[in-house]
């Protein structure tokens, strides 16, 4: 799913709860209120489910999911739903909003299992079709649209996505090594490794990090590390 599209069905899914929470009226203290209490907070629920599959479309999620995205748009908790259909298509969307991304659940051990796909395609100046080659922006951009999780192009864009790693020591899998003023790109692996399409002539490859501190431009970690 596209920026636009997200923030397009976030802003529909958001009228939407504005709409029925204005529709709920405060209850006396009466004997019944249990009793009606009960009765709204199952319309409303049912018709939030309504207005989220019309809306969105597609499979059930959890309830915990839509609560999460509720109160990330300050819309209050909407604890009372279980099985809201069309729910699954906004799994991490919250996150990917703040960051331009859409990374749903994917973790830095996807991203490597990802990456290493393609070791052995050739390095291409400007290149993003790994049936031809890539160069190394070109690679990250295809590893990461591979998972669902949208980049820009270049090294200058991707090097603002996600969030920073203030040292290589702190580096996880799946992060991003930006060297040399931005003129490179390579995803860490773990463990001393990294893995990056080089230079023409050469092919993708798994690598010992030489990056270190001093040539080091910016670490980035798009997705959750981890995942195992």
């Amino acid at each position: 799913m596209s920026m636009t599209e997200a923030i397009g069905r976030i802003q529909s899914i958001e009228s939407m709860l504005q709409q029925l929470t204005q529709g709920v009226r405060p209850q006396s203290s009466t004997g019944t209120v249990a009793a009606s209490g009960s009765a709204a907070s199952s319309a409303d629920a049912a018709s939030f489910a309504q207005a989220l599959s019309t809306a969105v479309g597609g499979s059930t999620a959890s309830a915990s999911g839509i609560s999460q995205l509720a109160s990330s748009l300050g819309l209050g908790s909407t604890a009372g739903l279980s099985g809201v259909a069309g729910a699954g298509a906004l799994s991490g969307v919250g996150t990917g909003i703040a960051n331009g991304t859409t990374t749903g659940g994917v973790t830095g051990d996807a991203v490597v299992a990802a990456a290493k796909k393609y070791v052995g395609v050739p390095y291409v100046w400007g290149g993003t079709n790994p049936a031809v080659g890539m160069d190394c922006s070109g690679f990250v951009q295809r590893v990461f649209k591979d998972l669902g999780v949208d980049l820009p192009r270049v090294v200058s864009d991707q090097m603002q996505k996600g969030t920073p790693v203030v040292s290589l020591a702190q580096a996880k899998p799946g992060d991003l090594l930006v060297s040399f003023g931005g003129e490179h790109i390579s995803i860490y692996l773990g463990n001393g490794k990294a893995i990056d399409a080089p230079v023409p002539g050469r092919t993708i490859q798994i690598r010992d990090a030489w990056e270190q501190q001093s040539n080091l431009t910016a670490i980035r970690r798009i997705v959750p590390a981890g995942g195992s």
